[in-house]
């Protein structure tokens, strides 16, 4: 089944929230829900963390909050995860690593238009994990060939019990570090980066996107094999909407976009207002129809979202909470205006 569009509302999943249930009934008042991550309640809640699960050579320290890779432990930990290899429950997410997880698979999820699972992706997670010689993982080719291997398996394994609860189930792959790739100090540049994403979504059960926060080249971003790209408009506008061509290829090949419009940082979210932020929605989208992109199939195609997760407001979530509720309200307003409530 398609992924819905047509202006409705889903969010990123790392979330400030600390109490579990508040945290998933606020997932729940928008359109397309997920369930959160909540690195401030549980290091295990923590996105790499969660990704990490039954990765051979992971140690993990919860006292203090660290994660690294040990090639040695690696070594006696393979077998052990090989021979577990098409076993799904040892791919999924435990109940100890994500309380939330369980949580929203046991909810009436199945009057959804969809619902979102998410898991860490394998170039960020790459970046991100270090080695006994704080190089991280990535750059090793033996280690980073499994790692991609291993981070399909249990997307495909979250996918399937998701769609158990809702037919029209979808996930997003988060990769906040894929914008680094493009440094030319990253030592993975992105003719590699190209045929292993390439190789990794061939792999990959759809529908499936990815989520990023970041600035990456949105031109290699658009031409990954894609079922939908998740980004904050709200910070990245004017050379998002540069990429017209690319665009206008994704959304020609069923792909669809979420813009993340409303900021959730306490400060910048205190200047933003409903009518601020639909003038620069639709600013992006005018500046697109202009450059030969159908407003229809642009709508038909693109979800709302708050901007990017926050885990340091004053105010803990309370800011985010609001976030939540404007991007509801811009959502109403504008399917309103375009006749598509």
């Amino acid at each position: 089944m398609p992924i819905p569009g047509n202006l409705l509302t889903t969010a990123m999943a790392v979330m400030p929230q600390t109490d579990v249930r508040q945290a998933l009934d606020l997932a729940l008042t928008l359109d397309i829900p997920f369930w959160p991550q909540l690195p401030n309640s549980s290091y295990y809640e923590d996105m790499y963390v969660q990704a990490a699960e039954h990765f051979p050579g992971i140690v993990l320290d919860m006292d203090q909050r660290t994660l690294r890779f040990s090639l040695p432990k690696f070594i006696d930990e393979f077998e052990e995860t090989m021979s577990r290899f098409d076993d799904p429950a040892y791919f999924d997410i435990s109940e100890q690593y994500s309380v939330v997880y369980h949580d929203f698979l046991s909810r009436d999820l199945a009057g959804r238009p969809a619902i979102r699972g998410q898991l860490e992706g394998p170039v960020s997670f790459g970046f991100n994990i270090l080695d006994q010689d704080d190089r991280p993982i990535l750059f090793d080719d033996t280690i980073r060939p499994f790692m991609f291997e291993f981070m399909a398996k249990r997307i495909n394994v979250q996918l399937a019990r998701l769609k158990e609860r809702n037919p029209n189930a979808f996930m997003f792959i988060d990769e906040p570090g894929m914008q680094f790739i493009f440094s030319a100090m990253s030592g993975y540049n992105d003719q590699q980066a190209k045929a292993d994403l390439d190789a990794f979504l061939a792999t990959v059960d759809g529908p499936r996107g990815i989520h990023l926060c970041g600035n990456p080249d949105w031109e290699f971003m658009l031409g990954l094999d894609l079922d939908i790209l998740s980004l904050d408009i709200s910070t990245n506008a004017e050379i998002f909407a540069s990429c017209t061509g690319s665009i206008r290829k994704f959304l020609d090949r069923g792909g669809v976009l979420v813009w993340g419009i409303v900021p959730t940082g306490y400060e910048v979210f205190a200047k933003e207002s409903l009518g601020l932020l639909a003038m620069k929605l639709e600013g992006i989208w005018q500046h697109l129809g202009k450059n030969g992109i159908d407003l229809e199939l642009l709508l038909d195609r693109s979800l709302l979202s708050p901007a990017t997760c926050c885990l340091v407001n004053p105010d803990r979530g309370k800011t985010v909470e609001n976030a939540f509720t404007l991007v509801n309200h811009l959502s109403q307003m504008l399917r309103v205006k375009y006749k598509l409530a």
